[in-house]
């Protein structure tokens, strides 16, 4: 028998443990796509602020089609973490209805047993009835065994009254708990109707734009390659200058000065250390901006055939916008060619960080530089207001995806 017991106790552990674990994992992903959702919201908020303060100008139908591009996929994402969210909640509303169903079984059962007891407890309340019920007893042990019935009686008595009570709380709470997720869901429901709506006419847009663009296709491939034209020269200066400060590290220390990487001080590789230990916490170069173009080969947004590369990330800004290093540092070198702006390239033991696009720049070659402090300014283009920067992350000269060494980029 006891054996049994103890077996039926750990099973009813083993499963009130597994519910919990399941319960806390629901609402962790509740939780977390939660999180992604404000993330998102505030990301599109940054979109339509940016957009109103360059209202005013008139755009190349390239940076239109980034734009349209890139909120289009942040919307589309918006709706997704939204269903998935609203997903969550049905399955929960459902759990919770089943629950308040078994809730009203169980407390009937409970209040029929509890009303059979208390007629029955009435009818032998009668003081002189107990007395007799214990006198009438065979022996002492009988007698003995008879008052221990009547007061495990009276407990249990109680305790069902007791278990009423918390059962009826937790059916209320219950209760409350589901009112709650329906409203959640039928909220979310209507936002996400709200967000496809905005959707449409984002894809809207972007669509007459590209009948546009298609009944002149050759002009618009031109100017892409023009464009990737640029950023190669750009980013072979940049790689010109890494390569010429990792030659001057290894000289100094007496290494071959065709070494890839740097010879780090043992400053330097603490520096570097600390530099990777915040991998995917580094903070923005910029205090408010998105990025239009990401890390990578990827076909035109204009024509599919042409594949552009990007080394780095581009970042849309407000005017004006300060650009700031992303962790300490020392600034290796300010880039300075023909129809280009300037740009700054800094060294973080071994790791290198590039700002491009710059219309002021703050900072000298030999500067020691600290986190967040500001290096430049945006360029901002006088004739369509556009504010938009690269920025680079690099492990002596081989390029690294931003994305993942920037804080939710």
């Amino acid at each position: 028998m006891n054996y049994k017991t103890s077996a039926y106790n750990l099973l009813f552990i083993l499963a009130l443990t597994l519910s919990s674990t399941l319960v806390l994992a629901q609402s962790n992903k509740q939780k977390e796509l939660e999180t992604r959702r404000q993330e998102l919201r505030r990301e599109i908020q940054k979109i339509n602020q940016l957009r109103a303060e360059n209202k005013s100008k008139e755009k190349s139908e390239l940076s239109l089609i980034e734009g349209y591009n890139y909120k289009i996929n942040v919307l589309d994402n918006l709706i997704k973490v939204t269903n998935q969210q609203a997903n969550y909640l049905t399955r929960q509303i459902n759990s919770n209805q089943k629950k308040i169903t078994d809730l009203r079984d169980e407390l009937k059962v409970l209040k029929e047993d509890y009303a059979a007891m208390i007629v029955k407890s009435y009818k032998s309340k009668n003081q002189q009835s107990r007395i007799m019920f214990l006198l009438s007893s065979n022996n002492f042990k009988q007698a003995y065994k008879r008052l221990q019935y009547m007061k495990q009686y009276a407990d249990h008595q109680k305790q069902q009254g007791e278990t009423i009570k918390l059962k009826t709380v937790e059916l209320q709470e219950t209760n409350t708990k589901l009112l709650a997720q329906q409203e959640e869901k039928k909220k979310l429901i209507a936002e996400n109707k709200e967000v496809q709506r905005s959707l449409e006419v984002e894809r809207k847009q972007h669509h007459e734009l590209m009948k546009t663009i298609k009944s002149n296709l050759s002009l618009y491939a031109s100017q892409i390659k023009k464009k990737q034209q640029e950023v190669d020269r750009i980013d072979a200066e940049i790689d010109r200058i890494i390569k010429a400060a990792i030659a001057k590290s290894n000289k100094k220390a007496g290494k071959p000065t065709t070494s890839s990487s740097f010879a780090l001080t043992a400053e330097e590789k603490v520096l570097a250390a600390s530099f990777v230990s915040n991998r995917g916490k580094l903070p923005w170069p910029v205090a408010r901006g998105y990025v239009i173009e990401r890390f990578g080969k990827q076909p035109s947004p204009i024509d599919k055939s042409i594949v552009v590369v990007r080394n780095g990330v581009k970042i849309a800004t407000e005017k004006g916008a300060d650009i700031r290093a992303v962790f300490n540092g020392e600034v290796i070198g300010i880039g300075t060619m023909k129809n280009i702006n300037p740009f700054v390239i800094i060294k973080h033991g071994n790791y290198i960080t590039t700002y491009t696009g710059l219309g002021k720049v703050y900072v000298k070659t030999g500067d020691k530089v600290s986190t967040k402090q500001k290096i430049g300014q945006v360029f901002t283009n006088p004739s369509n207001g556009e504010s938009n920067f690269r920025f680079l992350i690099s492990k002596g000269a081989s390029v690294e995806n931003p994305a993942s060494w920037i804080y939710k980029m």
